[in-house]
């Protein structure tokens, strides 16, 4: 099976050796994305969890459409929070990018994530045939 590495300036260039995503067959692994502001490559708030997670829902959003889905195509989520404290605003800010059925997901607090970041999702795609 081949691999596809996708890419997309829509959402922040890698910062390490890896891609933003790479397809294999119908699955998209997406890499974890912090909330960087594409343009910038900047936090998109120093302190503001809510504002954070936002970023971190358009930047996964970004590399989906850069790889023909959607969220609505995510099977899986892997969110790492620094502050288990936010869980209940991370959910919020999630169900405002994601319909029922909602993909399965686990959430696990971090003693700290690049860029002094507060959160980082990374993703599983699969897209149709």
């Amino acid at each position: 099976m081949s691999k596809t590495i996708i890419h997309t300036d829509k959402a922040p260039a890698a910062i390490g050796a890896y891609s933003q995503a790479v397809r294999a067959g119908n699955t998209v692994y997406l890499s974890g994305q912090i909330p960087l502001l594409p343009e910038s490559m900047t936090l998109i708030s120093e302190t503001d969890f809510a504002e954070q997670s936002h970023q971190v829902f358009k930047n996964l959003r970004a590399v989906c459409e850069a790889a023909g889905g959607s969220l609505n195509d995510i099977v899986k989520i892997n969110a790492y929070l620094t502050d288990l404290s936010h869980f209940a605003t991370f959910n919020e800010v999630m169900a405002q990018y994601f319909a029922q059925p909602y993909p399965a997901r686990a959430a696990v607090g971090v003693m700290s994530l690049p860029r002094g970041a507060l959160v980082e999702a990374e993703a599983v795609m699969v897209l149709g045939e």
